[in-house]
């Protein structure tokens, strides 16, 4: 750039008339190249005269002043320097090309060598490329290269765009394999029935997962939460049992299992449990507690011998 200027100094004929103009101690060049306008403060009509290339987008280029002299005396500007920090700070502003952008075409450029289109790609240090603000961007993938034992690969992004250089960049990452998993929809909380709405399928690395994810909705739907559960975070099956049929402290119809005969009582549930489960149950006319087995909801069955 600063050989430019200078160039740009020996290739410019000095002006007859000369303007008083203040300088731009801080410019923000959009164009694709440096004008006499985004130095000094001027409309005159050299102000569009190309001094030299614009700073790649998101840098900067710094004219110290012995430069700005020199370029205000060939262009016929009335500029001195008045101290030994006249300068122009000239910034070239871009957007970041988007990295979701970039693992499209690296999953595209991947897939043909075996990767699972369902795998996830984690690129490493990855530095997002800058574009000129209003500037479409044309994104490729070269030498896509995977390493198979370690999952890793490495490729080369070619990056153009009008008004800057062609720049390559290179790439690398992990290739990690996903599987489908069930995770809640919203938070749960401990004795929770799940049902079609508090769980989705999402898809997530395999080597994040503990053992025992629930990865089918049948394992979960209809289960009760045995421990408080975050939102989007994956269900675990040691976490899941069936939903109390009946409360602990609940008043429970007793069926007495007795050969030829139907007896009914009522007694109170000691501790909770599930359909199918055995519950201590104190008889409340009797006050004796036996083992009876939960066959519904606030009904138990007491067999022979309890």
């Amino acid at each position: 750039m600063r050989v430019l200027l200078l160039l740009s100094i020996l290739l410019t004929a000095p002006a007859a008339a000369q303007e008083t103009v203040a300088l731009k101690p801080l410019s923000m060049v959009e164009d694709s190249v440096v004008r006499l306008s985004d130095l000094f403060e001027t409309n005159g009509p050299r102000a569009a005269v190309v001094l030299g290339p614009a700073p790649a987008p998101g840098q900067r280029q710094v004219v110290e002043a012995a430069q700005l002299m020199a370029i205000a005396r060939q262009n016929g500007i009335a500029w001195r320097p008045t101290g030994g920090a006249d300068r122009v700070v000239l910034e070239r502003p871009g957007r970041a090309v988007e990295r979701e952008e970039v693992l499209v075409l690296l999953r595209n450029a991947l897939r043909p060598q075996g990767v699972d289109p369902q795998a996830e790609i984690d690129l490493l240090n990855f530095s997002a490329p800058l574009v000129p603000l209003a500037a479409f961007a044309q994104l490729a993938v070269e030498q896509a290269v995977i390493d198979p034992v370690a999952q890793r690969f490495s490729a080369t992004l070619v990056v153009a765009a009008d008004g800057m250089a062609t720049q390559r960049q290179r790439v690398t990452g992990r290739i990690q394999p996903t599987v489908a998993v069930l995770v809640a929809t919203r938070r749960l909380a401990i004795g929770e029935v799940l049902g079609p709405h508090d769980v989705r399928l999402v898809r997530m690395p395999a080597g994040r997962l503990r053992p025992g994810v629930a990865e089918r909705p049948e394992q979960a739907l209809g289960q009760a939460v045995r421990r408080p559960t975050m939102a989007e975070q994956p269900l675990m099956l040691a976490d899941l049992t069936q939903p109390l049929a009946v409360e602990r402290g609940a008043t429970v119809t007793m069926l007495y299992d007795i050969p030829g005969m139907a007896l009914t009582a009522q007694g109170r549930a000691m501790e909770g449990a599930a359909r199918g489960a055995v519950v201590p149950v104190m008889n409340l006319s009797s006050r004796i507690v036996v083992e009876a087995q939960v066959i519904a909801p606030g009904r138990v069955r007491v067999g022979p011998g309890r």
